[in-house]
């Protein structure tokens, strides 16, 4: 992933990366099940994805992109309303595997989606935010972490 603006050096967007890790990876799995027409490995690695980002998606929208949105209003919108395109189709795997005989495909297209809506949150809005937040914006970006957690295992100290 991206490592050319320095915006990992920050804590709270070192960790949303990781987090971006983690889901890239998770979605190798879901190709690799699909591959092999394995329905019930994609749920499960949907659900996977879902723990990751539950978290992930509440620092963004409560913390970075409030921040961000006085500038860039649209922007923040557009990537609001592809969390909530991309979580509709991974909570159909919440309960088990999905019996619609199209989520596999819909599923496949939607992991597309979050692929490219990845890349332009590496790419686009966290230099974005390092240019822009001040520190009274990283406390609140750092205080919804604090509150939600994540969902990545921590490092042994």
């Amino acid at each position: 992933m991206c490592e050319y603006c320095g915006c990992q050096a920050l804590e709270s967007i070192d960790q949303l990366t990781l987090e971006h890790e983690a889901v890239v990876n998770l979605i190798s799995r879901v190709r690799d099940a699909h591959r092999d027409g394995d329905v019930p490995r994609m749920a499960g690695a949907a659900r996977a994805i879902t723990a990751v980002l539950v978290p992930h998606t509440q620092v963004e929208e409560r913390g970075l992109f409030p921040a961000l949105a006085v500038d860039f209003p649209e922007q923040m919108a557009a990537l609001e309303d592809e969390h909530r395109r991309i979580e509709a189709v991974l909570e159909e795997a919440a309960a088990g595997t999905p019996a619609d005989p199209t989520w596999p495909e819909r599923l496949m297209a939607t992991l597309g989606v979050l692929r490219d809506h990845i890349l332009k949150e590496q790419d686009g809005v966290f230099p974005a935010a390092l240019a822009a937040l001040d520190t009274e914006q990283w406390e609140a970006v750092e205080a919804v972490r604090a509150q939600v957690g994540t969902r990545l295992p921590q490092p042994s100290r």
